[in-house]
């Protein structure tokens, strides 16, 4: 006889194909990136088909980007005696912890055919400057 504090064999085996599902949703959610460096700035290139430009939204925090919008797409046709329709609803947000040396200042973003491209353009690099210092007596 099991007691209740023992889980049977089976059970973790049932379970196995729903243990990512978590994932998997999270992915069909969250927009295919890519991130580059190159020019003196990063870029970040997020695929967005189907996303009106109104409905994107990026917001720069204390070196954090986040890209939010949502996706919305209905398709109905009817003939005789045929009738579809189909729709698709989601939000979406990526976000980004931009390296230490990314400015966030003169960020610029270019969306067209479906893909949203955004350039963070590196801090200028200075040279240190020496300083003298005074030796007290």
């Amino acid at each position: 006889m099991m007691d209740k504090t023992t889980t049977p064999g089976w059970l973790p085996d049932f379970f196995e194909p729903f243990r990512h599902v978590g994932q998997q949703v999270a992915d069909w959610f969250s927009p295919r990136s890519d991130a580059s460096t190159g020019n003196g700035a990063y870029e970040i290139c997020l695929e967005l088909p189907g996303v009106p430009q109104e409905a994107i939204d990026i917001q720069l925090h204390d070196g954090v980007m986040t890209v939010r919008g949502e996706k919305s797409r209905q398709r109905s046709e009817e003939r005789d005696g045929y009738f579809f329709s189909e729709r698709q609803y989601g939000r979406f947000q990526r976000t980004f912890r931009l390296p230490a040396d990314a400015s966030e200042e003169g960020v610029s973003a270019e969306f067209k055919d479906g893909v949203l491209k955004i350039r963070v353009p590196k801090a200028q690099e200075t040279a240190p400057k020496a300083k003298k210092i005074a030796i007290g007596s």
